[in-house]
């Protein structure tokens, strides 16, 4: 058992002063006290007077692009899209061995850290080799993401992903897309090598855990989807489940044109959703589709930083959050909506396509979405919240904690030892009040105001620098020097 000692902490309850919290060998918080004085009870291992929160899950990462990041910003075709930057895309992914998938993996996972993020869900449906053509061992590039969070030590839920068609309808895949592609099959293979290899090398520190995700309702026909979930559930009915969609206007018109039902309407009506699954984006979605989510206990996994890059659009996030009744909201329906949504709506934050690795720039380009498309400021909250920044931090931690299938986003007995210490000397957060911290956190300048991280336990960032930093960044250079040696 080891203590620390924190002159103000934020907990459930609010921030808190002298908090000590004990932090067992298998990385849980152990116990927690309040308004204690340093070693007033224990040999205190460490004590602090910059203010403690805890870290953020990570609900959505594509690890291989962030060495992509830059590359699309240059115009490749009569009309920009999300669409032509897939094409990028796919040519870079070609381009990725299992070496290079690690080292990308190690260096985006230590800058997640080092920017406030203790744990990731990767979206993992990079498979095969470019040819299509398996792996001797088929896990091989999961693996590769095992080890890459391993070296940077940040916890881990890893997704496979199942991808079959093209298209709505079962299209086939194409040329481009056979690294991706498996069979019901085939992936259930897949799956269990992944969970088998994950029961026989658990790390010490930061953990890895098993979920699932489906790419997307035109990736995967309803057949294939059914006799998936069918699998999951005899293997662990509360695993997480993710599947992109309603990210692109599109899209939504492909799935009206296939069903006559809009992506996240087909889903509600024809699936079992529940608090277990993550809708990643849903961009585009109705009144009825928001009541629906709500009701399903399910979590919208919004990535801001790559929702702008590739123009997506803006998720309608006062009415999903419960804030519609503000009268500066005004509804981006084409008519106010009919009565208010009952509850509210879980959300969580993802670095998706990793050209940003900050949960900071996250919650803050969510809210100044919102500012932009509404012309109001402070949408995110309300009265009984009513710091922007304090709110938005809440709403990502719970979310992301359901999203990651984890005991996360908590500084409480019982939960990852995953802690945030925050740099009270930075300009941006010197002598401000305790409710006017994460405000500043969010909104206030661009340097790091993350000085310390522990990770499931484990200090993996001192003094603004991660233990493993010079070996994991030298080896991404290297890959770098390789990869962008080959124009797209």
């Amino acid at each position: 058992m080891k203590y620390y000692w924190f002159k103000q902490a934020y907990l459930d309850s609010g921030w808190a002063s002298g908090v000590t919290i004990a932090v067992a060998d298998n990385g849980l918080i152990e116990s927690l006290e309040v308004d204690t004085l340093a070693g007033e009870f224990h040999s205190i291992d460490k004590a602090f007077d910059h203010p403690a929160i805890p870290g953020m899950p990570n609900i959505h990462s594509h690890a291989f692009q962030r060495a992509m990041a830059g590359l699309s910003e240059k115009i490749s075709a009569a009309s920009d899209t999300f669409w032509s930057w897939r094409k990028i895309m796919y040519a870079f992914a070609h381009q990725i061995t299992p070496e290079d998938l690690r080292a990308i993996a190690a260096q985006l996972y230590m800058e997640m850290l080092k920017s406030g993020y203790t744990s990731v869900a990767e979206f993992h449906y990079l498979h095969h080799q470019a040819s299509g053509q398996p792996y001797p061992n088929q896990a091989e590039l999961a693996l590769a993401i095992i080890e890459g969070a391993a070296e940077a030590q940040i916890s881990l839920t890893i997704l496979p992903v199942l991808y079959m068609s093209s298209d709505f309808g079962g299209a086939p895949l194409k040329d481009e897309q056979k690294l991706f592609g498996n069979t019901v099959e085939e992936y259930q293979q897949l799956h269990r090598a992944i969970g088998e290899h994950i029961k026989s090398a658990q790390p010490s520190g930061p953990t890895v855990s098993l979920g699932a995700a489906f790419h997307s309702l035109r990736a995967v026909p309803p057949k294939a989807m059914a006799e998936t979930l069918a699998y999951l559930d005899s293997v662990d009915p509360s695993m997480p489940i993710h599947i992109h969609i309603a990210e692109q206007v599109a899209e939504v018109e492909a799935s009206m044109a296939w069903s006559g039902q809009r992506p996240v309407e087909w889903l509600l009506n024809n699936v079992a959703v529940d608090s277990r699954w993550c809708l990643i984006h849903a961009t585009h979605i109705n009144e009825d589709e928001i009541a629906g989510i709500v009701k399903s206990g399910a979590t919208v996994g919004l990535c801001p930083t790559t929702e702008a890059n590739l123009g997506d659009g803006f998720f309608p996030l006062g009415e999903f959050m419960g804030a519609a009744l503000n009268s500066q909201l005004k509804t981006p329906f084409s008519s106010p909506l009919k009565s208010p949504i009952e509850g509210q709506g879980s959300i969580a934050i993802g670095s998706d396509s990793n050209t940003s690795a900050s949960p900071i720039e996250e919650l803050r380009l969510l809210e100044y979405g919102q500012r932009l498309l509404h012309r109001g400021r402070n949408l995110s909250a309300v009265p009984g919240s009513p710091h922007t920044g304090t709110r938005l931090y809440d709403a990502a931690l719970e979310g992301g904690a359901k999203a990651t299938g984890r005991k996360v986003g908590k500084l409480a007995p019982g939960y990852s030892a995953d802690i945030l210490v925050l740099d009270s000397l930075s300009p941006d957060l010197f002598a401000k009040a305790s409710d006017d911290l994460l405000n500043g956190l969010i909104f206030s300048g661009n340097t790091n105001k993350v000085r310390d991280v522990m990770a499931a336990g484990h200090w993996v960032v001192e003094n603004f620098a991660h233990k493993n930093e010079a070996v994991i960044t030298e080896r991404y250079r290297n890959t770098l020097a390789r990869l962008q040696g080959k124009p797209l």
